[in-house]
């Protein structure tokens, strides 16, 4: 009798490798802010040695000789801050320009009466939404707001004197970690801005 064939063997079977435990483990929970520091106390507390008082003396000072730097325009603080995100394009309507400048809308609309009585921006109504009125700045406006960066850049700059560039970015890293640091107080105190980062 003719030998019978040997059946070929079905391929075995690979069974799945068991999951490591450590990769069965439930990803790690975010870590908790770290508590603030205790940099000031109140029993020996010095406004000299305060971060926020020396800030706002800068700012104090940066302010008033860019005033000086801009009074043969006729431009005071409160009014080339909104010309300057105008010519930027931060901002085309009274709103959006208030919340650039940290203004209410009625503070804002106040202050683009004077720089419009003054002939350098002007309200237009949208073609698109007869209820939206955009801002444009008129060529005065155009004209002076051209002046403000060189402004800014010689008053920063004289009270960055003495510094390296290496040092400018580091303070400049620091201030931004200080202002994340309050823009997330602000969150967490604020329901408004809460809901809107989320």
């Amino acid at each position: 009798m003719p030998a019978k064939s040997a059946k070929p063997r079905a391929p075995a079977k690979h069974r799945a490798s068991p999951t490591p435990r450590a990769a069965r483990r439930a990803p790690p929970r975010a870590a908790r802010p770290l508590p603030p520091p205790v940099f000031y106390r109140p029993e020996d507390y010095d406004p000299e040695q305060s971060v926020a008082f020396l800030m706002r003396r800068i700012l104090a000072s940066a302010s008033m000789e860019v005033e000086r730097e801009l009074e043969p325009s006729g431009l005071t603080n409160a009014q080339w801050v909104p010309l300057l995100k105008l010519s930027m394009g931060s901002a085309s309507t009274v709103a959006e320009l208030a919340r650039g400048c940290q203004l209410d809308t009625g503070g804002m609309t106040r202050l683009l009466d004077r720089l419009e009585t003054k002939g350098l921006v002007r309200r237009v109504r949208s073609s698109e939404d007869r209820r939206v009125v955009n801002l444009e700045l008129t060529e005065e406006g155009r004209a002076a707001a051209k002046t403000i960066p060189a402004v800014l850049c010689g008053v920063q700059n004289a009270h960055m004197r003495g510094f390296t560039v290496q040092e400018w970015q580091t303070l400049k890293t620091l201030l931004r970690r200080i202002l994340d640091n309050a823009l997330e107080i602000q969150a967490a105190k604020d329901p408004k801005t809460r809901d809107e980062k989320q």
